[in-house]
């Protein structure tokens, strides 16, 4: 069983930084292809980014960057400039996947998901 656990979540100060970090469990890293979800209160998941197996990334906003580190069985999440529409819930998922390059940006296409780590931004 794919196991995720996210860490790096917590309070900053508008125009900040945090890093977000996907602990991967269970299964070869190298096997899946990793997103970042959030999700505001009452709403539904919002696709964040995503990283396909071989490493290509896809992220929204721009201000945010995804990469994997296979060896260390880990995804992170890097958020610059963050502004306080951005606090939310923000989860990583994973599926295994026989394409290497290939990205999944809707919710529906995971099999696996973490708790969930809070990011809250101030003004």
């Amino acid at each position: 069983q794919v196991r995720l656990v996210e860490s790096g979540g917590g309070l900053v100060q508008a125009g900040g930084s945090l890093s977000l970090t996907c602990e991967v469990s269970g299964r070869a890293i190298g096997l899946l292809s990793v997103g970042w979800f959030r999700q505001f209160p009452g709403k539904e998941r919002e696709f964040v980014a995503a990283i396909s197996r071989s490493g290509r990334g896809t992220y929204t906003p721009a201000r945010f960057t995804i990469s994997r580190d296979n060896a260390k069985d880990r995804v992170y999440l890097r958020m610059n400039r963050l502004q306080p529409e951005d606090t939310a819930i923000y989860s990583c998922a994973a599926r295994e996947t026989a394409s290497s390059a290939q990205i999944f940006q809707t919710s529906g296409e995971y099999s696996y998901w973490g708790q969930g780590t809070q990011v809250t931004v101030s003004a």
